[in-house]
């Protein structure tokens, strides 16, 4: 596996590319029996998707333990119904980025792949890279027993700028995924964590958050060094509704704004250009645990 020109340039900026090289052989083109074992019991995951006007998406894929089957140790398959438009995404462009974390023991593996849709609408990965990802900035939290049954359909909810709950929703986060892309390698899913307020709502089509010490390969950074296209998902673990942005991102390297985030690294500025809100969006509910030991306030 090498890393593509993004990636390096990141890397370099960063001051990391030796390190980053070292850690290539942790990325593989197949699934290994610890990954097969992990991925029988997991009931979330992030996917990242590029719809028809190239941007890009997060989405919250969930269901029992099983839903993600290893067919093989080159196909994963995907046997859940997205409640958005995840699956029209992919039928136009295959590439998808599978980010799967189990919240309660904060491991997380990622898979990166090309898909086919069967016939019954099951999602086949063909896995071009697959590897764990360090338990950095994971929060615990628990996933309730009993599976909550929805009173409703989902109601999807769509708007070009943030409202005054989107606002209040985002600054209590603690934890949100980012989906970026990349026209050769195609897309990727990636998680972030951080004591509520991390993510600062600037105003209404504008975030910011800060990019903590990591594993150094910049997978995300580097997709966005060559095309800034990207999406966030916002979950509402308690009562299983999501918020997914759509729209720009800028790495910012200027260290007197940096300096401005307890532990930052580097910061991203988000430009949205669009808001689809899922209530209902599962049928899955968790409670919080405790934050991840390495984030300060």
């Amino acid at each position: 596996m090498t890393f593509h020109s993004g990636e390096i340039a990141v890397q370099t900026q960063a001051g990391v590319r030796e390190e980053a090289q070292k850690l290539c052989h942790l990325i593989s083109s197949i699934i290994k029996p610890a990954a097969v074992e992990f991925l029988g019991k997991q009931q979330l995951a992030a996917a990242a998707s590029v719809d028809t006007h190239s941007q890009v998406w997060a989405s919250l894929v969930t269901g029992n333990p099983g839903f993600l089957q290893v067919l093989n140790e080159q196909i994963v398959q995907i046997d859940a119904t997205p409640r958005d438009g995840l699956l029209s995404n992919l039928h136009s462009n295959p590439q998808i980025g599978l980010l799967v974390i189990d919240l309660v023991n904060r491991r997380r593996l990622r898979l990166n792949g090309k898909v086919e849709i069967t016939p019954e609408a099951k999602i086949n990965i063909k896995i071009q890279q697959a590897f764990f990802n360090c338990p950095k900035y994971i929060q615990v939290r628990h996933l309730h027993t009993t599976v909550t049954e929805l009173q409703a359909p989902p109601q999807i909810l769509t708007r070009e700028a943030l409202n005054h709950r989107d606002k209040d929703w985002i600054s209590k986060a603690d934890t949100f995924f980012i989906a970026s892309s990349h026209p050769e390698t195609g897309a990727d899913a990636s998680h972030r964590g951080g004591f509520p307020g991390f993510v600062q709502v600037v105003h209404s089509n504008k975030l910011m958050f800060p990019d903590y010490a990591g594993n150094n390969m910049f997978q995300t950074f580097g997709n966005l060094a060559v095309n800034p296209n990207a999406g966030l998902l916002f979950v509402d673990f308690e009562q299983g509704h999501t918020l997914q942005l759509t729209g720009k991102a800028k790495v910012i390297w200027d260290a007197d704004k940096i300096n401005l985030f307890t532990q930052a690294q580097r910061l991203v500025e988000f430009d949205i250009q669009q808001v689809v809100e899922i209530q209902n969006a599962t049928t899955l509910r968790w409670r919080f645990g405790e934050y991840s030991p390495l984030i300060k306030r």
